[in-house]
């Protein structure tokens, strides 16, 4: 397998333009000659420039790509889906997932080569099979509100109702904290929850679950750990194949076909080398170089 240091290498040995795009779309091409099926990578730098997360988030912008990826493409072969993310906006990954559903049928396999998170983990858990390997990670769907977690919130304002009322002298200081949130604040907590909650159990029980017995209790069973943000206690928490697969979820491990393992993270490490070498900061791209891609201004 071409490693990180060999795709450096040869990314510096191509001649003409944009090199990095030549050594990224030889392998796409290549895993698509592997899978058989089309294959579209949705990848964000956020690794390599963290301080343009917003811009690399999950968007609306993001629907634009994906229509263009996807025109004249053999919807019928399905879809691998390459997710490496940090996440974003829910309202935009339920439009997406939706999109995704129509287009190819709910046939969808998503492949998280390192991390998927926040966002990310939910779409995964649209597709009827993630791939992962032993580096891969998921991620809480816990929605947050200026990077607060929502239910952090809920029992922060649990913690201060039950504390005046076995101490009223406390008010004076719980007063200065929960005094930051507007008036309906702790109401778009409950309700974001909720929602993301309900998107991934009914995209579970859908597609993934689907054939399975009981897809409801599965489904139940994974979003109880997913959307738990008492037991990941963090929103950043890394959740491995071992644990995804422990939950519930249709995991293929991507080391189990070595041919695959290999191809998945060769193209992972030219989008990084794509992000590091080049302005791009996000790009959409099939498995026939069609792309559409995010810069960062100078």
């Amino acid at each position: 397998m071409p490693n990180w240091n060999s795709i450096l290498q040869e990314t510096i040995q191509q001649q003409g333009a944009a090199p990095v795009d030549i050594v990224r779309r030889k392998y796409l091409s290549q895993l698509h000659a592997k899978t058989g099926r089309n294959v579209i990578a949705y990848y964000s730098g956020w690794l390599e420039k963290p301080q343009q997360i917003p811009q690399l988030s999950i968007g609306d912008a993001d629907k634009t790509g994906f229509m263009t990826a996807i025109h004249g493409l053999d919807r019928r072969l399905g879809l691998d889906l390459i997710v490496h993310t940090p996440g974003g906006d829910v309202a935009a990954t339920e439009s997406l997932v939706d999109y995704l559903w129509q287009m190819f049928d709910k046939n969808i396999r998503v492949i998280v080569p390192h991390i998927a998170m926040s966002a990310g983990t939910m779409i995964a858990c649209a597709a009827k099979t993630i791939l992962m390997g032993k580096q891969s990670n998921l991620g809480p769907i816990d929605p947050q509100f200026g990077g607060v977690a929502a239910q952090a919130v809920l029992d922060e304002f649990d913690m201060a109702r039950e504390q005046v009322r076995e101490d009223p002298s406390s008010i004076p200081l719980w007063q200065a904290i929960i005094g930051k949130y507007h008036p309906t604040f702790l109401l778009e907590c409950q309700r974001s929850i909720e929602w993301s909650q309900e998107l991934v159990r009914s995209w579970l029980c859908k597609n993934m679950f689907a054939q399975k017995n009981d897809p409801l209790n599965l489904a139940e069973n994974v979003v109880k750990v997913l959307g738990d943000h008492a037991g990941t206690k963090t929103h950043s928490r890394h959740l491995s194949m071992a644990v995804c697969r422990e939950i519930g979820l249709e995991i293929q491990e991507i080391e189990e076909d070595n041919e695959l393992q290999d191809l998945i993270l060769t193209v992972h490490h030219a989008y990084t080398h794509t992000f590091s070498q080049t302005r791009i900061v996000k790009i959409i791209e099939n498995h026939n170089g069609v792309a559409m891609a995010w810069l960062v201004a100078n």
